[in-house]
């Protein structure tokens, strides 16, 4: 039995089919129609009909999303895409393609496809952590992700973060939140309070490396942030492993100097729980939206 995926964005639509060994067999990406409900779901469901008709085969299907759906209406919230927030995803889509569709946050699927068959493979318990424009979280429990009770689970973003600095204004109405410190914009944001140039994260952290002062010193508030945010999450769920994904993971100093660090705060003797990079990437969102439906007996 093949499986889908669908990774939902807010400028691209990406399917992928996986066979039971997680070979790629078809992958199609489109532009997402901006701020049209209606054509989103036409857009999805196009997309997977597609792979089929080519494949000749049926297959499941997952979809990764931002947001989450919520358990108090089954409609999507928490969307930065806001056209779906308030819309009942899950059954329009299961309507267009009549048949049943898993849907879990974009986050969610990321750590889904890292504990599956990814960095983390083998581990019980898994934190995936989306570092880039935004800064989310998923949560894998025995190669399930976790939702909870308010479709909430490992949405560590919007935690706030204790520092000694008035915490930056969050758009989600909050502040000081973990997003607005960890996310590349938070970083840029923070080079520029301490009397830094505009820079972007992934020049601040070059420059960084070439001995610039100021991009260093950023760089290491960015570190320190990391950790005690990091700790926290540790000293909650106690994964095992916990993968960075997003932009900011390719910064190769952070698997070694946030768990450095992050003792500081675990409440434990030692630390086992393992900071790792992804194994599949960018594509891990995609991916895991087709391991939403794992494996089953007989397979």
């Amino acid at each position: 039995m093949l499986r889908i995926g669908v990774d939902l964005g807010g400028t691209k639509i990406e399917a992928i089919a996986l066979d039971r060994s997680g070979r790629v067999m078809a992958r199609e990406r489109i532009a997402t129609p901006q701020h049209d409900y209606p054509a989103t779901v036409r857009a999805i469901a196009a997309l997977v009909d597609g792979l089929e008709r080519g494949l000749g085969t049926r297959a499941r299907v997952g979809v990764g999303t931002p947001g989450a759906i919520s358990a108090a209406t089954g409609r999507i919230k928490n969307a930065n895409s806001t056209c779906l927030n308030g819309q009942p995803l899950q059954l329009d889509l299961q309507t267009a393609l009549d048949r049943e569709i898993r849907i879990a946050n974009d986050a969610n699927c990321f750590a889904v496809s890292e504990a599956t068959d990814g960095a983390a493979r083998g581990a019980r318990v898994v934190f995936g952590v989306i570092l880039g424009t935004g800064v989310g979280g998923g949560l894998v429990v025995d190669g399930r992700p976790l939702g909870g009770a308010n479709g909430i689970a490992g949405e560590w973003g919007h935690n706030p973060l204790t520092d000694a600095e008035a915490g930056p204004p969050c758009y989600c109405g909050r502040a000081g939140c973990v997003e607005t410190w960890l996310s590349g914009p938070g970083m840029a944001a923070d080079h520029v309070r301490h009397g830094g140039v505009a820079l972007d994260a992934a020049t601040i952290a070059a420059r960084a490396e070439a001995g610039d002062a100021a991009c260093e010193a950023t760089l290491q508030r960015y570190v320190d942030r990391l950790s005690r945010a990091l700790a926290a999450v540790i000293n909650i769920v106690d994964p095992e492993v916990i993968v960075l994904g997003g932009g900011l993971s390719s910064m190769a100093r952070l698997y070694t100097e946030v768990p450095a660090r992050w003792g500081r705060q675990v409440f434990s003797d030692q630390v086992a729980t393992r900071l790792l990079p992804p194994r599949h990437g960018d594509s891990s969102g995609v991916r895991g939206a087709a391991w939403l439906w794992p494996m089953e007996e007989g397979e």
